[in-house]
């Protein structure tokens, strides 16, 4: 071994030994002293079963980046200037083994400033344990798996709250609204996102003296799988039936309801709240009136105390114009509201490293709202601000309608209980 090289080699292990974790970071990712661009690292799903939630996410992403760019970019205080930023991402088709590999590329390959999850839990779930290995804050829009929270200061969920807290409100509402229902079903598909909801609801119905008639996993994924498992559910008796799944299990669903004429009076799934006209246009004619789900933005709007970003208002309209009319889902919104919560904690920060970062994140937490609502973590990164109230799709001339019904002081109209048949 030459000298230099192993000069070289005993200073690496010296920074090793007095850095701590920054020295993990730095090994990972090499730096200039004057970087020229700011790098974000992403997935997204063009394929398989996550497309339809994943690229939408993507494109809110990319539309936060395209408008930033505009601006000039991101000042970084420690560099003393605005950088541009560059966005590198890989297609994982729905895949978590492509994605556990294209993870691991964006950190030590690409060697990327910021590290992004795709859509939804599933496919967040493997950049958790790479991203924690690699000391790499991940920015984790819509992954809201518990057990990513825990032990874990290597993440930030930024545009939904940890499914463990979804079910809470939906289940003060049955408990105090609807204390006529007693027969209630549960059902969910074995995935973190579901069974953590699931197990949220059921704790809380059975603390309240409500015990389910049914509640089961399934790996359905068929209507004619769902018109069985229905059948099954319609047989014990229930008045309530809540289902806790991705879109296609839900559009299986609501398929099999209609096919085997099997009718709830109180209905409740996940993904009508977050991408309504997708629901709409893979279902039956008036199989979703008078269902219930968790409204999101933009069909829960946030248009006074925002102090980042536009206003969900705003941001419609612009997207609308840059989309040839076509109004935004929740899923853009999620992930350009990524990239307003990566901005800040990049200008907050005033560095690009990873330790800044995530102290960033904490000092930002309880003091911005977006255009998805007040934007606060806990100190594993869990987010418990923007919660997600109940709502009704209800019929009227021009299409559904989505009526906020619960709780009380979000309340835009009243519930149509049972649900006509329709």
């Amino acid at each position: 071994m030459k000298g230099s090289t192993l000069a070289a080699v005993i200073i690496v292990v010296v920074i090793v030994i007095a850095a701590g974790s920054y020295a993990v970071y730095s090994l990972t990712k090499p730096k200039s002293s004057t970087p020229s661009n700011i790098t974000i690292g992403t997935l997204y799903a063009s394929s398989g079963s996550y497309a339809s939630s994943s690229l939408p996410e993507y494109y809110g992403l990319q539309a936060w980046v395209n408008q930033t760019n505009a601006a000039g970019g991101l000042y970084v205080s420690s560099i003393g200037k605005k950088l541009p930023v560059k966005l590198i991402a890989y297609d994982d088709q729905s895949s978590t083994t492509t994605a556990e590999t294209q993870y691991t590329n964006l950190i030590t390959v690409n060697h990327v400033d910021i590290l992004v999850a795709d859509f939804g839990s599933v496919l967040t779930s493997v950049a958790v344990p790479i991203a924690k290995e690699h000391h790499y804050v991940l920015f984790d829009p819509t992954g809201t798996g518990a057990s990513f929270f825990v032990n874990n200061p290597y993440i930030a969920l930024t545009s939904l709250p940890t499914s463990g807290l979804w079910p809470l409100v939906l289940g003060q509402y049955l408990q105090t609204q609807h204390s006529n229902i007693s027969k209630i079903a549960i059902v969910y598909t074995p995935n973190d996102f579901d069974a953590s909801q699931a197990t949220t609801l059921n704790t809380y119905l059975v603390a309240n003296n409500i015990n389910p008639v049914y509640y089961q996993s399934t790996t359905a994924s068929s209507t004619a799988q769902y018109v069985t498992l229905l059948q099954t559910i319609n047989s014990t008796g229930a008045q309530a039936l809540i289902e806790f799944g991705y879109p296609p299990n839900d559009i299986a669903m609501f398929q099999a309801l209609k096919s085997s004429n099997i009718h709830f009076d109180f209905t409740f799934t996940v993904f009508p709240g977050q991408l309504l006209s997708l629901l709409e246009s893979s279902t039956p004619s008036g199989v979703l009136n008078y269902t219930w789900t968790y409204p999101t933005p933009p069909l829960i709007q946030y248009n006074s105390g925002v102090n980042l970003g536009p206003t969900t208002a705003q941001f419609i309209s612009e997207w609308k114009a840059n989309n040839s009319n076509v109004a935004p889902n929740f899923l853009n919104i999620a992930g350009y509201n990524a990239g307003l919560i990566i901005g800040k904690a990049i200008t907050t920060a005033g560095s690009l490293n990873q330790t800044a970062l995530r102290t960033a994140i904490t000092t930002i937490s309880g003091n911005v709202t977006t255009l998805d609502g007040a934007f606060v973590v806990n100190s594993t990164g869990a987010q418990t601000g923007e919660t997600l109230p109940v709502g009704q799709l209800q019929p009227t001339s021009s299409g559904l309608q989505m009526i906020i019904i619960y709780p009380a002081d979000k309340a835009t109209g009243t519930a149509v209980y049972p649900a006509p048949v329709s």
